[in-house]
């Protein structure tokens, strides 16, 4: 028996041009050239969202896109910037810095590639639904509101963080209103609300063309990519180390974890996601999480940002035709010669138009119906997502996730406690006889009291008898419970006796030196 896992890392792309074709590279070039238009302005606003210059969000859909295909296990999925980490990166820069959030992105990749050569990638499924809804709902509506500023055109030095007070900076900046910015922006999200899905050609990329164009061509007075940030470098990034000490890394752990765990989250969500639209072999999430690991411990050194799997972009590769990680090989190809070769366009975009894609993608990140259809679900599910959703929105994710698994298993241990009963039988005399059903574990142990009260009240010499054909565990804290309950027996010189046991608890039995049945 192994104490450590086998080392296996194998790329999906490997297994993928096993009988390569001319024809599935075909698909896989329209595919990747599709996406790669499409991820241009969401990278470009993703990065400018969370304080970070546009060619911050460029590379990183270039390099973490490439690493993620080259490396990942699944076909399909598309690596990059996502909405999700807006909010994050934006904390932590406006806390920590950019070079410390370089280092924490990097420490990210790090951890993320040991949960993944661990074989942790399937514990992210035990994560709760209703958490998963609450934080997504939570981060849809923060990526709302920190674009109002750059939506409305109000004129704001810096945006705060924090929820509560971004609302008081939005308001008390409303006299600077633009309402250029806002017809634009409103232009943006109302037409790709009504874009219709079936169109091959994406809302987006000709939302961001046509609003620029009509916005340069009229001279409207809006803040633009160029005017708040100035030219975007149009050769490769230069590769620089940031000034790294492990006193600095001591107080990066909790940033470090947050993009960690978002980033493991989102990639593995997004998957399963892929898994179900694709036709292709279904992904390996320790892969994955390495790949992933890989992406963002690299990216920083070339001034990006986070990266995980992005599920717009995933969606369109391939709904365009994908059929392996080629496809995204190819979109990152494909975004890095539009940025070579076209950045000083760029420069023309206007932010509320940006504003507007971005409106619409916290718009498509929430799962709004689950707030509708909220009778339909059970108390522990309403406590969970409303809890996560609410501390998302006026603390943080880390937060909300901790607070909210917290949660999930003390409502599980209560749920697994109340399934265990003990039934009274018979009652004769010196003679209980009870039958038990379920868990006997540390949730549900506080049960057995009952008997040892019947114990102690009841007459000397008593003789207990337990049936245990309907127990199917016992851990430690029952095993002790039963020991209470064998020491109540003893001092009224009585006798406990344990009936029809199945494998797990007579050996757990065993294993303490107590016979089975006594």
């Amino acid at each position: 028996m192994h104490l450590l896992p086998r080392f296996a890392f194998r790329p999906r792309l490997l297994d993928a041009l096993r009988g390569y074709d001319g024809r599935r590279f075909a698909h896989d070039f329209g595919a990747g050239l599709t996406v790669g238009v499409v991820a241009l302005p969401l990278a470009m606003a993703f990065a400018i969202a969370s304080g970070l210059k546009p060619e911050a969000g460029l590379w990183t859909a270039i390099i973490a896109g490439a690493l993620v295909s080259l490396l990942g296990g699944s076909s399909v999925q598309i690596g990059g910037p996502a909405g999700a980490f807006i909010v994050i990166v934006y904390g932590i820069l406006e806390r920590y810095g950019l070079a410390n959030l370089m280092i924490a992105t990097a420490g990210a990749g790090v951890l993320l590639f040991t949960l993944g050569l661990l074989g942790l990638g399937r514990l992210v499924r035990y994560v709760p639904v209703s958490i998963v809804t609450g934080f997504t709902n939570g981060i849809a509506v923060l990526i709302a509101v920190s674009q109002l500023k750059d939506w409305l055109g109000l004129r704001v030095e810096r945006m705060p963080a924090d929820f509560f007070t971004q609302l008081k900076t939005l308001a008390l900046h409303l006299d600077t209103f633009n309402p250029a910015a806002f017809l634009l922006g409103a232009a943006c999200f109302g037409g790709l609300f009504l874009w219709p899905r079936r169109w091959r050609v994406p809302g987006a990329v000709v939302a961001l063309v046509a609003l620029t164009a009509l916005a340069s061509l009229l001279q409207l007075p809006v803040e633009t990519v160029g005017s708040r940030f100035g030219d975007i470098p149009r050769g490769l990034p230069a590769f620089a180390l940031p000034d790294f000490s492990w006193e600095t890394a001591k107080l990066l752990v909790t940033p470090t974890v947050t993009i960690a765990l978002l980033g493991a989250i989102e990639s593995l969500l997004c998957a399963r996601v892929a898994d179900q639209l694709s036709k292709q072999p279904r992904h390996d999430p320790n892969q994955e999480l390495m790949a992933q690991g890989v992406a963002n411990f690299v990216v920083p050194f070339f001034g990006g940002m986070p990266a995980t799997g992005t599920i717009a972009r995933t969606v369109t590769n391939i709904r365009a035709g994908a059929t392996s990680p080629v496809a995204g090989l190819v979109h990152a190809v494909t975004l890095a010669a539009i940025v070579l070769a076209a950045a000083p366009l760029a420069l023309l975009v206007p932010l509320s138009v940006l504003a507007g894609i971005l409106l619409f993608t916290a718009w498509n990140m929430g799962e709004w119906r689950a707030f509708a259809h909220m009778r339909r679900y059970s108390l522990h599910y309403r406590v969970l997502m409303l809890g996560t959703f609410a501390l998302t929105v006026v603390f943080d994710l880390t937060v909300a996730v901790e607070v909210g698994l917290a949660t999930a298993c003390i409502l599980f241990i209560q749920k697994m406690g109340s399934l265990f009963r003990v039934e009274l039988v018979a009652r004769e005399g010196a003679l209980l006889r009870y039958r038990l059903y379920g868990s006997l574990f540390f949730g549900a142990a506080a049960r057995i009291d009952e008997v040892v009260q019947a114990v102690e009240t009841g007459p000397d010499r008593p003789e207990v008898v337990l049936d245990a054909l309907q127990l199917v565990h016992l851990d430690t804290s029952g095993l002790d419970a039963l020991r209470q309950l064998h020491r109540a027996v003893t001092l009224r010189d009585g006798a406990l006796r344990l009936e029809n046991l199945q494998d797990q608890p007579r050996e757990v039995l065993e294993r303490a030196g107590l016979e089975a049945d006594r």
